[in-house]
């Protein structure tokens, strides 16, 4: 029998049996969620349909992609404090604002991050700290109008506030100098892993 193949631009249809088990119809195939991720990784398009009911459960079995890697030892990605966050918009009025706004920074930070690295991996010493000062303050400032975009009342009800921009600068430094530092950590053990990778 000849394998079925997905068009250029049609997503690959994945089959959910009810004993759980996936089935990829591009290859005729039994797939586990393991195949699903790296098929994301790779930037193939896909769909998951339930076998019984037809059903698109794309979304919930991403879901489960996204946990089953979070279970894993040193992958987290979520810190706490930001699934905390996202559970309260649930219910919110600004829930439908929420995924647009998510996934429209992300697909920033997707396109920054080589820029980023490179930035970052061909500063030397003092050079370095400054290549890292200066992002920090990049992201600070797409993270502060992101948020205002979220809440364009919350700013406006803060500059009408009396030293709303002294307060607004102090705020900006003090959150700078903590992302500087979490960026210096993770420097750090960035260098500790690569000089371990050349002895």
């Amino acid at each position: 029998m000849a394998k079925k193949r997905s068009s250029g631009n049609e997503p690959i249809t994945i089959k959910k049996y009810a004993n759980r088990r996936l089935y990829n119809t591009a290859t005729s195939s039994y797939v586990t969620l393991d195949h699903l991720a790296d098929m994301v990784k790779q930037n193939q398009d896909f769909v998951v349909i339930d076998a019984k009911s037809s059903e698109d459960i794309t979304r919930s079995v991403l879901t489960q992609i996204i946990f089953e890697e979070e279970a894993k030892g040193g992958q987290n990605l979520l810190p706490i404090r930001f699934m905390r966050q996202l559970i309260k918009f649930y219910g919110d009025s600004l829930q439908g604002v929420v995924p647009g706004f998510l996934e429209m920074s992300l697909e920033n930070f997707a396109k920054e991050q080589e820029r980023v690295r490179s930035r970052i991996a061909s500063a030397v010493g003092e050079d370095r700290v400054t290549a890292i000062e200066e992002q920090v303050r990049e992201n600070v400032a797409a993270l502060e109008g992101a948020v205002r975009m979220l809440n364009p009342f919350a700013s406006q009800a803060e500059d009408t506030k009396p030293d709303a921009s002294a307060d607004k600068e102090k705020d900006s430094d003090a959150e700078v100098a903590k992302l500087q530092k979490q960026m210096l950590e993770m420097q750090k053990q960035l260098d500790t892993i690569l000089s371990s990778k050349k002895k």
